[in-house]
């Protein structure tokens, strides 16, 4: 029988859209265009294509539109356990499981590490990831840390740098002495000669730890060999489209390097682990999870590998480049919505760092709300319960495309250029990386990336938290070196370091002088843009209140002992005062004079060294007041805000 439409005769459903015009493309781009015209949005841009003022220009090329619709379609997407596997390998998803909860650990006591893992697995965690060899544990001391793990139930996964070879003994001994037959060894040996390489500047030789790696595997099925890391990218401050095109050429040159070494190409590829970073973005990490799946399904259906045998081990750790050492309980935030779209967008493990490990070592509150996390978005949300839940989205979709595109595009340069051992050795993958970070550090330093607790809202006057060094870290590369991690959040702690250390050697915070002009009402919004601009470089404010002309302005100005100076008030108090209030302010002794608002000419030509706005270099104005505030320290007044006490 024929059901009728919704709202038709005799449905007894109401129809909704009665009575509303209809919903078209050309409606809401009129309704966009009269919306941004009322924003100031000048005429010839709205003329064809109003939409593209709300467009975002992503790292890797492409924009992202402010609607998605079925037209144009995405790629196909397939269903969860089938090719291109974009929507994952396995029908169910990770019903009911979830994903593998993996715990990093860099402790380099052996007694300390022992006691931490236990307290992790007893607690949640399911999988172990364990720096060892170099300035992490040694490899020696390996089987000590590992003796209350059930190593048949608990796979360990190394992170062993140059030093795999003596890691990878350790791990098999200790499997060995705990009974666990070598059928049935599910561990990862880590081996990345790749990242290794490139973190310490040097070229890197793929065959020789291959071929150890696949002497370790004979007999044993289960054991996982190395990792095609694309972290490395993406905490040098890359591009999601980099990570993920290196991360497959990382597997590619791998998969080669093991079929050389004996191993069938099936076998080969299942003895891969990927490695990618998740932040707080999370479409950009759901979609590029997916889109990495079908990069890599793309790599082995040319390779010849059945549809079968294609599955790909993803592990995401959420990025370093997001953390900070500032309010870093904000990153407690941070690290959810990363995990939570790794989850989503279907890894099969997921490493949650602490919120204080860009101090040091992480404490054991630190690591309990790190492991809480992933448990509570598993069981309590039930985030797994729902197999590939963005899969449909039109925007998801859309920006999977984009992603794989420009993933496929740098994989397809590496390769071009010999291989991702070549684009290492010879600087191709650092200067592509290089050239992504210098945007990216431009966006930060101009707050069009916020960063909360950091450029945005940071908290002035808090203490900050000291954790011990952790050894294991990566040490800062020396000038055309390898590659670093790149912190987000870099310039402004140094700068907030700078002032800190200043209130240590005095007991008072550099301290600029806000000029507020005029009523509350009229000086308000811009006496608070001014004082969180400031306040993200350790500079604390004055704020005199409401001040009548030129004599009040200049008169509290010598009496704050300050040497700098910021307008604050209204266009109107501004086109009546300003300019004399800065040449005042300059006559009476004034280092710099900042205004609070746009750029104009005839300021400048009264004495304005620089303009407080929106979209101005932040970085570069708190490193000229920094400087100018450190070098001719004043006497504080009785009334300046944000000293440390």
């Amino acid at each position: 029988m024929d059901v009728p439409e919704s709202g038709a005769a005799g449905s007894g459903a109401p129809n909704l859209a009665e009575g509303f015009p209809a919903a078209t493309h050309e409606r809401w781009r009129g309704l966009v265009a009269g919306v941004l015209r009322k924003s100031g949005v000048p005429e010839e841009r709205l003329a064809d294509a109003p939409e593209s003022v709300l467009a975002t220009h992503t790292y890797d090329g492409f924009d992202i539109e402010p609607l998605h619709t079925s037209d144009p379609p995405a790629a196909d997407p397939g269903f969860p356990g089938l090719p291109p596997f974009t929507r994952g390998y396995r029908p169910g998803g990770g019903v009911p499981q979830g994903w593998d909860i993996r715990a990093r650990h860099t402790d380099a006591d052996p007694a300390v590490l022992r006691r931490r893992l236990h307290n992790d697995l007893m607690n949640g965690v399911s999988s172990l990831w364990i720096a060892v060899g170099g300035t992490g544990l040694p490899a020696s001391a390996l089987g000590e840390a590992l003796t209350d793990v059930h190593l048949d139930l608990a796979p360990v996964v190394l992170a062993p740098g140059a030093d795999h070879a003596d890691a990878a003994d350790a791990l098999l001994d200790a499997h060995a002495d705990a009974g666990v037959p070598d059928g049935r060894i599910t561990s990862h040996l880590g081996v990345d000669p790749l990242t290794t390489a490139a973190l310490a500047g040097e070229r890197p030789d793929v065959m020789d730890p291959v071929r150890f790696a696949v002497d370790r595997a004979q007999g044993r099925p289960g054991l996982g060999l190395v990792v095609a890391d694309g972290t490395l990218v993406h905490n040098a401050g890359g591009s999601e489209g980099q990570e993920t095109g290196f991360a497959v050429a990382a597997g590619t040159a791998y998969l080669r390097a093991l079929h050389a070494a004996g191993l069938d190409l099936p076998d080969a590829a299942r003895r891969v682990e990927f490695r990618l970073s998740a932040n707080a973005d999370q479409f950009s990490v759901i979609a590029k999870l997916r889109a990495v799946r079908a990069m890599w399904n793309q790599v082995l259906a040319a390779s010849g590998v059945p549809a079968g045998q294609r599955a790909m081990r993803l592990h995401a750790a959420t990025s370093e480049a997001m953390m900070t050492r500032r309010d870093p309980h904000v990153n407690m935030l941070r690290t959810t919505v990363a995990c939570f779209a790794a989850g989503v967008g279907g890894a099969d493990a997921v490493t949650a760092a602490p919120f204080d490990s860009a101090l040091g070592m992480s404490d054991d509150f630190a690591r309990r709300i790190a492991r809480n996390t992933q448990s509570l978005l598993i069981e309590e949300s039930h985030l797994a319960q729902v197999i590939d839940p963005a899969g449909g989205s039109f925007y998801v979709e859309s920006l999977t495309r984009d992603l794989y595109r420009a993933g496929w595009a740098l994989f397809q340069e590496v390769e071009a250029a010999g291989g991702a051992a070549e684009a290492v050795g010879h600087g191709l993958l650092r200067e592509r990386v290089d050239a992504v970070w210098d945007r990216r550090r431009l966006d930060l330093a101009h707050r069009r990336a916020p960063l909360t607790g950091v450029s945005e809202f940071p908290n002035a006057d808090e203490t900050p938290l000291v954790r011990p060094a952790d050894p294991a870290a990566p040490v800062p590369p020396a000038s055309g070196g390898g590659f670093p991690v790149r912190r987000y959040a870099d310039d402004y702690e140094t700068l907030r370091d700078r002032s800190d250390a200043r209130v240590d050697d005095t007991g008072h915070r550099p301290t600029a002088f806000l000029a507020t002009l005029g009523p509350v009402a009229a000086h308000t919004a811009r006496a608070s843009f001014a004082t969180n601009l400031l306040a993200a470089g350790g500079i604390a404010v004055e704020d005199p209140g409401p001040l009548d002309g030129v004599a009040a302005a200049t008169d509290a100005f010598a009496a704050s002992g300050s040497r700098v100076a910021v307008i604050c008030s209204s266009d109107a108090v501004y086109a009546e005062s300003a300019e004399a209030v800065a040449r005042s302010l300059k006559g009476a002794g004034a280092r710099r004079v900042l205004l609070a608002g746009a750029p104009g000419d005839a300021y400048r030509e009264a004495g304005v060294d620089a303009f407080a706005h929106r979209g101005c270099d932040a970085v570069a104005l708190l490193a000229d007041l920094v400087e100018v505030l450190l070098a001719d320290p004043p006497e504080p007044s009785a009334t300046a805000q944000g000293a440390r006490t």
